[in-house]
């Protein structure tokens, strides 16, 4: 007996995540996006991230071997949001053309991706970018969580320096060398 679609909705609705627009170019090379909260880092080295895009979306189809942007959303650019979702607003929201592939203005952050592979996902597709151009605001993010759009709230005061498992200034920082710990045989009378 499988999960109960709207259960596990709502179990995975609990983990708050950002809003972003994948833009590529549709067929006839014009831009097309589509809201999408499944984007997450996957390497630095080479830099890869990844989203995750139902396979009734156009843009599936779209990037199929094809570059692609992450638009990161700013708090302000709900509307933004709503329009990629399939609730066109008005005015519609304004592009930038880049030589991979176009992207949204405002945005908190903006990385322009060259194709790197893509898996099945089920009922979605799993896309991985190379990211070739990376563009950071001030802006704060917006925000998706149990279903409806959120903004951040004022800044915890803690830093994750102040944990211990802080890779720069915790027990270990980044440059900690460990040797694999060696277990000497004794022979057994």
């Amino acid at each position: 007996m499988g999960l109960d679609h709207r259960e596990l909705r709502n179990g995975l609705g609990r983990f708050a995540t950002g809003v972003t627009v994948v833009t590529c170019r549709n067929h006839e090379g014009q831009p097309h996006g589509a809201t999408v909260n499944a984007f997450t880092a996957v390497s630095l080295d080479p830099a890869l991230c990844q989203v995750t895009l139902t396979r009734k979306s156009k843009a599936c189809a779209y990037l199929d071997g094809a570059p692609f942007a992450v638009n990161v959303l700013a708090e302000d650019q709900l509307a933004t949001a709503w329009h990629f979702a399939g609730r066109p607003q008005e005015p519609q929201p304004e592009w930038v053309e880049t030589p991979l592939a176009p992207v949204l203005v405002g945005n908190a952050a903006t990385l322009t991706c060259r194709p790197w592979r893509t898996y099945d996902g089920g009922d979605h597709l799993i896309v991985i970018g190379e990211i070739a151009a990376i563009e950071v605001a001030e802006a704060e993010p917006l925000l998706f969580y149990a279903g409806g759009f959120r903004a951040l709230r004022e800044k915890d005061k803690a830093h994750w320096a102040a944990s211990v498992d802080c890779p720069d200034a915790g027990w270990f920082d980044a440059g900690t060398d460990f040797s694999p710990l060696r277990r000497e045989r004794t022979a057994v009378s």
